[in-house]
């Protein structure tokens, strides 16, 4: 349990070394590090879970329950087999995740930016941080299951 308690400090260390992520987990108990963007208004905790699937980690994204929707974290869970070397190559993979987004367009937010003018030509009223988020997660969830849907069809 020490090891794992290790190599979740060298994991939360390196994430934080970044400046993007704000750590929400505590370093008592389960070796786990819970972790959210700083700023996600260009990309989310979605995202980066999905980019980091082609690296071959299964790092989980998702949104706390009840009355704290508008908070998505990423989870990695430190197993007895995740050794400090895993941990180290995780943070440099998250980097170069982070690095390949920085390059790519905010696709969510373009979309919902032509949404809101497009309600404000109508003379709709805008949407408040909360409901944003939760528009954007929904579509991240829906996109996801698409493309997980699509892999397994032919032509």
């Amino acid at each position: 349990m020490e090891n794992c308690h290790e190599n979740a400090m060298v994991l939360k260390e390196g994430l934080e070394k970044t400046g993007r992520f704000n750590i929400v987990s505590k370093d008592e108990g389960v070796p786990l590090v819970a972790f959210s963007l700083k700023d996600n208004k260009r990309h989310d905790e979605f995202e980066i879970s999905e980019m980091l699937r082609r690296f071959g980690w299964i790092v989980p994204a998702y949104t706390m329950p009840a009355d704290a929707q508008h908070i998505t974290v990423l989870r990695v869970v430190i197993r007895e087999d995740f050794s400090r070397t895993l941990a180290e190559r995780l943070v440099i993979d998250i980097q170069k995740v982070l690095h390949e987004l920085d390059t790519l367009p905010a696709k969510v937010n373009a979309k919902l930016a032509m949404a809101e003018e497009e309600n404000s030509k109508n003379g709709t009223v805008k949407k408040t941080a909360i409901e944003t988020q939760r528009e954007i997660t929904s579509y991240w969830k829906k996109f996801v299951s698409e493309r997980k849907t699509n892999k397994n069809k032919i032509c």
